[in-house]
Protein backbone atom coordinates (compact mmCIF):
# COMPACT_ATOMS: atom_id res chain seq x y z
CA UNK A 1 0.00 0.00 0.00
CA UNK A 2 2.50 2.56 -1.23
CA UNK A 3 0.02 5.45 -1.16
CA UNK A 4 -0.40 5.04 2.60
CA UNK A 5 3.19 5.36 3.79
CA UNK A 6 3.35 6.25 7.53
CA UNK A 7 6.07 8.78 6.77
CA UNK A 8 3.48 10.80 4.86
CA UNK A 9 0.93 10.63 7.65
CA UNK A 10 0.91 14.32 8.55
CA UNK A 11 0.51 15.71 5.01
CA UNK A 12 -2.66 16.14 3.03
CA UNK A 13 -3.80 14.94 -0.36
CA UNK A 14 -5.59 17.24 -2.80
CA UNK A 15 -9.04 15.68 -3.06
CA UNK A 16 -11.75 17.87 -4.64
CA UNK A 17 -14.86 18.27 -2.51
CA UNK A 18 -17.04 16.98 -5.35
CA UNK A 19 -15.05 13.74 -5.41
CA UNK A 20 -15.43 12.87 -1.71
CA UNK A 21 -14.49 9.19 -1.22
CA UNK A 22 -17.23 6.83 -0.03
CA UNK A 23 -17.72 6.50 3.75
CA UNK A 24 -19.22 3.60 5.69
CA UNK A 25 -19.86 3.46 9.44
CA UNK A 26 -18.98 0.46 11.59
CA UNK A 27 -20.75 0.08 14.93
CA UNK A 28 -19.27 -2.67 17.15
CA UNK A 29 -22.20 -3.95 19.23
CA UNK A 30 -21.09 -7.43 20.25
CA UNK A 31 -20.20 -6.63 23.86
CA UNK A 32 -22.14 -7.62 26.96
CA UNK A 33 -21.61 -4.41 28.96
CA UNK A 34 -20.61 -6.14 32.21
CA UNK A 35 -19.94 -2.87 34.05
CA UNK A 36 -23.59 -1.85 33.70
CA UNK A 37 -24.67 -4.72 35.95
CA UNK A 38 -27.81 -5.19 33.83
CA UNK A 39 -29.47 -8.43 32.77
CA UNK A 40 -28.96 -7.65 29.08
CA UNK A 41 -26.25 -5.97 26.96
CA UNK A 42 -26.12 -2.22 27.61
CA UNK A 43 -26.84 -1.33 23.96
CA UNK A 44 -30.34 -2.74 24.48
CA UNK A 45 -31.21 -0.75 27.58
CA UNK A 46 -33.97 1.78 26.94
CA UNK A 47 -33.69 5.55 26.59
CA UNK A 48 -36.76 7.61 25.74
CA UNK A 49 -38.66 4.51 24.62
CA UNK A 50 -35.91 3.17 22.33
CA UNK A 51 -32.82 1.07 22.85
CA UNK A 52 -29.48 2.84 23.11
CA UNK A 53 -28.43 1.12 19.89
CA UNK A 54 -31.46 2.43 18.02
CA UNK A 55 -30.72 5.99 19.11
CA UNK A 56 -27.08 5.65 18.05
CA UNK A 57 -27.69 4.09 14.65
CA UNK A 58 -30.64 6.33 13.78
CA UNK A 59 -28.42 9.33 14.41
CA UNK A 60 -25.73 7.96 12.09
CA UNK A 61 -28.31 7.26 9.40
CA UNK A 62 -29.07 10.99 9.30
CA UNK A 63 -25.62 11.63 7.78
CA UNK A 64 -26.48 12.23 4.11
CA UNK A 65 -23.08 11.23 2.68
CA UNK A 66 -22.88 7.95 4.63
CA UNK A 67 -23.21 4.95 2.30
CA UNK A 68 -24.28 2.54 5.01
CA UNK A 69 -23.83 1.18 8.54
CA UNK A 70 -22.24 -2.17 9.40
CA UNK A 71 -23.64 -3.45 12.70
CA UNK A 72 -21.25 -5.96 14.25
CA UNK A 73 -23.15 -8.11 16.74
CA UNK A 74 -22.74 -11.10 19.01
CA UNK A 75 -23.51 -14.34 17.11
CA UNK A 76 -25.96 -15.28 19.89
CA UNK A 77 -27.77 -11.92 19.87
CA UNK A 78 -31.51 -12.59 20.14
CA UNK A 79 -32.61 -8.97 20.60
CA UNK A 80 -31.47 -7.24 17.42
CA UNK A 81 -33.67 -9.45 15.16
CA UNK A 82 -36.72 -8.13 17.05
CA UNK A 83 -35.91 -4.48 16.24
CA UNK A 84 -37.26 -2.70 13.19
CA UNK A 85 -33.78 -1.27 12.71
CA UNK A 86 -32.44 -4.32 10.88
CA UNK A 87 -34.84 -3.78 7.98
CA UNK A 88 -33.29 -0.45 7.02
CA UNK A 89 -31.76 -0.72 3.51
CA UNK A 90 -28.51 0.96 4.61
CA UNK A 91 -27.79 -1.51 7.42
CA UNK A 92 -25.60 -4.61 7.06
CA UNK A 93 -25.27 -7.17 9.87
CA UNK A 94 -21.91 -8.85 10.57
CA UNK A 95 -20.88 -11.33 13.27
CA UNK A 96 -18.52 -9.93 15.90
CA UNK A 97 -15.33 -11.32 17.44
CA UNK A 98 -13.94 -11.88 20.91
CA UNK A 99 -12.71 -8.31 21.47
CA UNK A 100 -13.80 -4.93 20.13
CA UNK A 101 -10.84 -4.80 17.72
CA UNK A 102 -11.79 -8.22 16.33
CA UNK A 103 -15.33 -6.99 15.75
CA UNK A 104 -14.17 -3.82 13.99
CA UNK A 105 -11.84 -5.89 11.81
CA UNK A 106 -14.76 -8.18 10.88
CA UNK A 107 -16.70 -5.07 9.89
CA UNK A 108 -13.82 -3.89 7.72
CA UNK A 109 -13.56 -7.29 6.05
CA UNK A 110 -17.26 -7.08 5.20
CA UNK A 111 -16.53 -3.88 3.25
CA UNK A 112 -13.57 -5.17 1.24
CA UNK A 113 -15.59 -5.26 -1.98
CA UNK A 114 -17.11 -1.82 -1.37
CA UNK A 115 -14.22 0.37 -0.24
CA UNK A 116 -10.82 1.25 -1.69
CA UNK A 117 -7.75 2.08 0.44
CA UNK A 118 -8.39 5.84 0.39
CA UNK A 119 -12.11 5.56 1.17
CA UNK A 120 -13.32 6.20 4.70
CA UNK A 121 -14.28 3.92 7.58
CA UNK A 122 -16.06 5.64 10.48
CA UNK A 123 -16.17 3.63 13.72
CA UNK A 124 -18.65 4.67 16.41
CA UNK A 125 -19.45 3.20 19.82
CA UNK A 126 -22.87 1.58 20.07
CA UNK A 127 -23.24 3.21 23.51
CA UNK A 128 -22.69 6.82 22.35
CA UNK A 129 -26.24 7.87 21.40
CA UNK A 130 -25.73 11.58 22.09
CA UNK A 131 -23.14 12.42 19.40
CA UNK A 132 -24.08 15.60 17.54
CA UNK A 133 -24.23 15.55 13.75
CA UNK A 134 -22.55 18.96 13.66
CA UNK A 135 -19.48 17.43 15.32
CA UNK A 136 -19.36 14.63 12.75
CA UNK A 137 -19.68 17.17 9.93
CA UNK A 138 -16.83 19.18 11.46
CA UNK A 139 -14.64 16.08 11.71
CA UNK A 140 -15.35 15.07 8.12
CA UNK A 141 -14.57 18.59 6.89
CA UNK A 142 -11.26 18.74 8.76
CA UNK A 143 -10.20 15.27 7.61
CA UNK A 144 -11.33 15.57 4.00
CA UNK A 145 -7.79 15.90 2.63
CA UNK A 146 -5.94 14.06 5.42
CA UNK A 147 -4.16 10.88 4.36
CA UNK A 148 -4.72 9.04 7.66
CA UNK A 149 -7.78 10.22 9.58
CA UNK A 150 -8.62 11.30 13.08
CA UNK A 151 -10.99 11.21 16.01
CA UNK A 152 -13.33 13.32 18.08
CA UNK A 153 -12.18 14.17 21.59
CA UNK A 154 -12.21 16.79 24.33
CA UNK A 155 -9.41 18.34 26.40
CA UNK A 156 -9.04 16.97 29.93
CA UNK A 157 -10.46 19.55 32.32
CA UNK A 158 -9.84 17.85 35.67
CA UNK A 159 -6.52 17.66 37.45
CA UNK A 160 -4.94 14.29 36.60
CA UNK A 161 -2.88 12.26 39.08
CA UNK A 162 -0.46 9.41 38.38
CA UNK A 163 -0.64 6.65 41.04
CA UNK A 164 1.68 3.90 42.17
CA UNK A 165 0.57 0.29 42.50
CA UNK A 166 -0.76 0.97 46.01
CA UNK A 167 -2.96 3.87 44.84
CA UNK A 168 -0.60 6.43 46.30
CA UNK A 169 -0.29 9.67 44.32
CA UNK A 170 3.14 9.99 42.74
CA UNK A 171 2.69 13.10 40.62
CA UNK A 172 0.29 15.54 39.02
CA UNK A 173 0.29 15.13 35.24
CA UNK A 174 0.35 18.15 32.92
CA UNK A 175 -3.19 18.11 31.53
CA UNK A 176 -2.47 20.65 28.78
CA UNK A 177 -1.41 17.84 26.44
CA UNK A 178 -4.09 15.34 27.53
CA UNK A 179 -7.34 14.71 25.67
CA UNK A 180 -10.17 12.22 26.22
CA UNK A 181 -10.79 10.15 23.12
CA UNK A 182 -14.34 9.80 21.84
CA UNK A 183 -15.97 8.33 18.76
CA UNK A 184 -16.59 8.53 15.88
CA UNK A 185 -13.05 7.73 14.83
CA UNK A 186 -12.64 8.04 11.07
CA UNK A 187 -9.74 6.64 9.07
CA UNK A 188 -8.80 5.79 5.53
CA UNK A 189 -10.00 2.25 4.95
CA UNK A 190 -6.55 0.93 4.00
CA UNK A 191 -4.86 2.58 6.99
CA UNK A 192 -7.32 1.18 9.53
CA UNK A 193 -7.41 -2.31 8.03
CA UNK A 194 -3.62 -2.53 7.88
CA UNK A 195 -3.15 -1.09 11.39
CA UNK A 196 -5.63 -3.41 13.10
CA UNK A 197 -4.20 -6.46 11.35
CA UNK A 198 -0.65 -5.59 12.43
CA UNK A 199 -1.64 -4.81 16.02
CA UNK A 200 -3.56 -8.06 16.45
CA UNK A 201 -0.75 -10.11 14.91
CA UNK A 202 1.70 -8.47 17.33
CA UNK A 203 -0.55 -9.17 20.31
CA UNK A 204 -0.86 -5.47 21.17
CA UNK A 205 -3.55 -4.13 23.50
CA UNK A 206 -5.96 -2.05 21.42
CA UNK A 207 -8.22 0.29 23.40
CA UNK A 208 -9.59 2.16 20.39
CA UNK A 209 -9.01 2.33 16.64
CA UNK A 210 -6.63 5.29 16.99
CA UNK A 211 -4.31 3.27 19.24
CA UNK A 212 -3.84 0.69 16.47
CA UNK A 213 -3.19 3.44 13.93
CA UNK A 214 -0.64 5.06 16.26
CA UNK A 215 1.18 1.73 16.73
CA UNK A 216 1.54 1.54 12.95
CA UNK A 217 3.41 4.88 13.10
CA UNK A 218 0.66 6.98 11.59
CA UNK A 219 -0.32 10.32 13.13
CA UNK A 220 -4.11 10.72 13.50
CA UNK A 221 -5.65 14.16 13.92
CA UNK A 222 -7.60 15.17 17.05
CA UNK A 223 -10.78 17.17 16.40
CA UNK A 224 -12.46 18.83 19.36
CA UNK A 225 -15.99 17.61 19.99
CA UNK A 226 -18.51 18.18 22.78
CA UNK A 227 -18.58 16.89 26.32
CA UNK A 228 -22.16 15.68 25.99
CA UNK A 229 -20.98 12.93 23.60
CA UNK A 230 -20.84 10.55 26.56
CA UNK A 231 -20.34 6.80 26.44
CA UNK A 232 -22.83 4.84 28.52
CA UNK A 233 -20.68 2.50 30.59
CA UNK A 234 -22.01 2.52 34.15
CA UNK A 235 -25.53 2.69 35.64
CA UNK A 236 -25.20 6.38 36.52
CA UNK A 237 -24.54 7.20 32.83
CA UNK A 238 -28.04 6.16 31.79
CA UNK A 239 -30.04 9.02 33.39
CA UNK A 240 -27.34 11.47 32.26
CA UNK A 241 -27.71 10.32 28.64
CA UNK A 242 -31.49 10.56 28.89
CA UNK A 243 -31.22 14.14 30.11
CA UNK A 244 -28.80 15.04 27.31
CA UNK A 245 -31.14 13.59 24.67
CA UNK A 246 -34.05 15.60 26.05
CA UNK A 247 -32.00 18.81 26.03
CA UNK A 248 -30.83 18.15 22.46
CA UNK A 249 -34.41 17.62 21.31
CA UNK A 250 -35.35 21.01 22.75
Amino acid sequence: MSDLNPQNSSITAAIPADDRPPCWAIVPAAGVGARMGANLPKQYLKLEGKTILEHTVERLLQIPYLKGVVLVINPFDEILPTLELIHHPKIQIVEGGQERCDSVLNGLYALENRLKPLDWGLVHDAARPCVQLQDIDQMVAELEEHLVGGILGVPVSDTVKRLNENYGIEETVDRRVLWQAQTPQMFRYGVLLQSLRQALQAGETITDEASAVELANYVPLMIEGRRDNIKITRPEDLPMAELILKLQQQ
